[in-house]
């Protein structure tokens, strides 16, 4: 797996004044987010739960959709959406005491509407089952404690924050995207002061990869590429390989930009769900519509990215690799 530090670079440069324009998201949204003057407890639970529940929602030809309230959500804005229902319907509903308790139907009720529903009620009871009794095990039932406990630090030979959440199966990934969104969300809301910054890392998500790979900040084997094109399953093995290739290449792309890989993380994740979607043929490359003029991917004329990207210049837009049955991503 090659890691491109040249685009690397030219990609953070690019990106450099553009991310000056982009202010931090303090996830304060109340269709999604707890408001900034609920207790630190109640919110880190919210959080630490609903990150745990983020993972591969929509599946080929069932995309994870609906109408609630009469305003439409996709993918997690639904998820976080009904999140926020349960919130203000049933708070005990994220004490681990609760949490302990859960079961594949009430994970089922809750997470669907309309003709959505998660895929694998059963895994995300489990996660949460786990989630209540290490937590009650392990710091009295308090991710205050838990947060607390790491002293600020993501990673550290005590423990951080990182290191502390491989003890709950929903944050064991080997790549940590949900140990590094669920921090990302805390260091906003304040719940954190990170003292480690040099540890941040992007959370690597779909549209991370899908991103690097065309603009082809990472260059994968050919036998890779073969098997993204075919759609074939990828191994867990090969799948971390990537990812992790990705990750190290946001971090140089962060570096050359001058911004924490988090504030990349809020560009990259806006310009993948509305600049660079999975299924484009290159359409926006060349002429940008308003909802990715609206999160800084555009220039006079057209994407920002296109004059220095593979998959423009080589008319080749590789969808995600498909690594389905997991909950890590």
């Amino acid at each position: 797996m090659e890691i491109n530090t040249d685009k690397c670079r030219l990609v953070g440069e690019r990106l450099g004044e553009a991310l000056t324009r982009v202010k931090a998201d303090q996830f304060t949204d109340p269709r999604y987010y707890p408001p900034a003057s609920d207790e630190d407890e109640m919110v880190a639970r919210y959080f630490l739960v609903m990150v745990a529940m983020d993972h591969r929602l929509s599946r080929p030809g069932r995309p994870y959709e609906a109408y609630v309230g009469g305003e439409f959500y996709h993918g997690a804005d639904l998820l976080y959406r009904l999140g926020m229902k349960k919130y203000h319907e049933d708070p005990g509903f994220f004490d681990p005491r609760s949490l302990v308790k859960v079961t594949a139907k009430s994970v089922e009720e809750w997470l669907s509407a309309g003709g959505a529903s998660p895929p694998d009620p059963d895994v995300r009871a489990a996660l949460l089952r786990d989630l209540g009794e290490k937590l009650l095990a392990l710091y009295g039932g308090n991710v205050t404690g838990l947060i607390s406990a790491s002293g600020g630090y993501l990673k550290r030979l005590e423990g951080g924050l990182i290191d502390r959440l491989k003890a709950f199966r929903a944050y064991e990934d080997p790549v940590e995207k949900k140990a590094y969104l669920l921090a990302k969300f805390l260091e906003r809301r304040r719940l954190i002061e990170i003292k480690d910054p040099w540890n941040m890392e992007v959370p690597v998500d779909n549209h991370l990869v899908r991103i690097a790979l065309r603009l082809g900040l990472v260059v994968p084997p050919r036998w890779m590429v073969d098997k993204i094109l075919e759609e074939a399953e990828f191994s867990w093995e090969e799948d971390a390989m990537l990812r992790l290739a990705v990750r190290k290449a946001f971090k140089q792309v962060a570096a050359a930009a001058g911004v924490t890989p988090f504030l990349l993380d809020d560009f990259l994740w806006m310009f993948g769900r509305k600049c660079c979607p999975r299924d484009t043929a290159g359409t926006m490359c060349s002429s940008c519509v308003e909802r990715c003029r609206g999160v800084g991917g555009c220039l006079a004329g057209g994407c920002i990215f296109a004059d220095i990207c593979n998959a423009k210049s080589r008319n080749l837009y590789l969808p995600e690799h498909t690594y389905l049955n997991t909950w890590y991503y």
